[in-house]
């Protein structure tokens, strides 16, 4: 068997997962998405639905969607059924057994972790074969997301990121014309409450399938509980339902005020956006009005807690960041909230360690600031990650004062730290593994030594189906595969 054909022929040819010519999958796949796209841009849906027939039938998507769950970072985390797919055969097997007919999912199995705020987030887990299933049934949905998107949608996206959303907000409200209140707004339960009849009316997809996906239901504790509204959190198509819920608020804005000179510019990421407008009276009268009637048609309400309209020259925080002019002059820095919030893990990482050795404890402390750094690093972040070094060393202070009892800090200070130019590094030392008596210096990082690098937002109108875009998106990817790493590790720490 040759290595195309583990890529084209029938499944029951393909003999070795190892010898499967990915590449070659990819682009049979990606083929048919950008007729998808083309058709809906088109407005011929009963083509576009013929095309996601072919898609959620050939091989090579059952094979790309079985990659997917089980390379993903939940591919070890089972469902009700306890099944996960660790073995090649395993996931031939699986990839055949991807098939609509007789498909009836299973319930999810319902998992609690910890937010930011101390609160709990459920999360519903389904089985391996729901997973790929979504997986597969996503690459035929997803063409048809993008093209209906809204311009300046960011989150759950292809090619977009935090960065982007922030830019886009730089750009909006930097200049001395620019609108100077804002509408800062939070969606209550989001993918908790979008409206399944809603989902079922207008998501261009297998509405059987979908229906069956929503009408799952969930176990938690051994008890059996019904879904009659929403899309769980955990499952691999629920934030391309929730976008495709929220895409058209845009519009819906646009329709609504006509008239030149409000101002009005919508960004949003996820359930979280931002409305600018020329006057509190327009953002109360009529802007708000406008997406409160929008979010009811989904079954969505705005969160009293978190929506707000505040003026630029107080500020607000969105994505973690603050966006505040001062003296007329715009500037995006990490949010108080979040700054404190990761001094006290690393505070907390520190005291931990107390029977660690220095050389662990600066890996694990070097991971958290670079990752920390460089998400803030396209914005104004110089004397915040200052102060944070500043509260690193009064940590490690403390730290190796309680290690060593019975020692001085000045024989303290000559143990951990050592002199680099002008300034005292807090180092460790790793032992060679070559065998040799030899040691390897290992040094705190420092975050101040972090340069700004300003972000180049992407175009609001690009989206990945578009052949003529192919070169621009090609040109970015660094930028987005980068920003992604950055935004995964920021949600992971921050967010839960």
């Amino acid at each position: 068997m040759t290595v195309a054909s583990a890529a084209g022929a029938p499944p029951n040819r393909v003999t070795s997962w190892s010898s499967i010519n990915w590449r070659t999958v990819q682009n049979q796949v990606f083929r048919l998405q950008v007729r998808i796209a083309k058709a809906v841009e088109e407005k011929r849906y009963g083509k576009a639905k013929a095309l996601q027939w072919l898609l959620t039938h050939s091989w090579a998507a059952k094979l790309l969607a079985v990659r997917r769950v089980t390379t993903n970072k939940g591919k070890k985390t089972p469902g009700i059924d306890g099944v996960v797919w660790r073995t090649a055969q395993d996931k031939l097997n699986a990839a055949r057994s991807l098939s609509r007919h007789g498909y009836r999912p299973l319930p999810l199995r319902r998992v609690h972790i910890p937010k930011a705020n101390g609160k709990l987030r459920p999360l519903g887990i389904p089985v391996m074969r729901d997973r790929a299933m979504q997986a597969l049934y996503a690459l035929a949905l997803e063409p048809i997301t993008e093209v209906r998107a809204d311009k300046h949608s960011y989150g759950f996206r292809r090619n977009r990121s935090t960065a982007d959303a922030l830019s886009q907000l730089f750009i909006v409200l930097s200049r001395k014309d620019s609108p100077q209140w804002v509408l800062d707004a939070d969606i209550k339960a989001c993918f908790d409450r979008i409206s399944h009849d809603w989902l079922l009316r207008n998501i261009l997809m297998d509405t059987v399938v979908l229906r069956s996906w929503l009408k799952a239901g969930y176990i938690d504790r051994h008890v059996f509980f019904s879904t009659e509204e929403g899309t769980p959190q955990g499952g691999i198509i629920s934030p391309l339902l929730a976008n495709a819920a929220l895409d058209g608020l845009e519009a819906a804005l646009r329709d609504a005020i006509s008239r030149s000179g409000a101002k009005v510019n919508l960004v949003r990421y996820a359930d979280d956006f931002v409305i600018t407008g020329c006057s509190r009276e327009l953002l109360e009268k009529v802007v708000l009005p406008v997406v409160t009637a929008f979010m009811a048609q989904r079954g969505l309400t705005l969160s009293p807690e978190k929506t707000h309209i505040v003026h630029i020259d107080e500020g607000f925080d969105f994505l973690g960041c603050n966006v505040r002019k001062y003296s007329g002059k715009l500037l995006i820095k990490p949010a108080k909230l979040k700054v404190l919030a990761f001094v006290r893990s690393l505070r907390k990482l520190i005291k931990s360690q107390r029977g660690g050795s220095a050389s662990e404890l600066i890996r694990q402390l070097n991971a958290k600031l670079r990752g920390w750094g460089n998400y803030y690093r396209p914005f104004s972040a110089k004397k915040t990650y200052s102060f944070v070094d500043s509260e690193v060393f009064h940590a490690l202070r403390r730290w190796m004062i309680r290690r060593h009892r019975n020692k001085s800090e000045a024989w303290c200070w000559k143990k951990y730290f050592r002199r680099d130019g002008n300034r005292d590094v807090f180092h460790g030392t790793v032992s060679s593994h070559s065998g040799d008596t030899k040691v390897k210096v290992v040094d705190l990082f420092r975050m101040s030594s972090i340069t700004i690098k300003r972000h180049i937002k992407v175009r609001g109108d690009v989206h990945p189906f578009q052949p003529d875009c192919s070169t621009y998106l090609a040109k970015r990817r660094p930028v987005h595969r980068q920003r992604k790493r950055f935004d995964r590790w920021y949600r992971a720490e921050l967010y839960g």
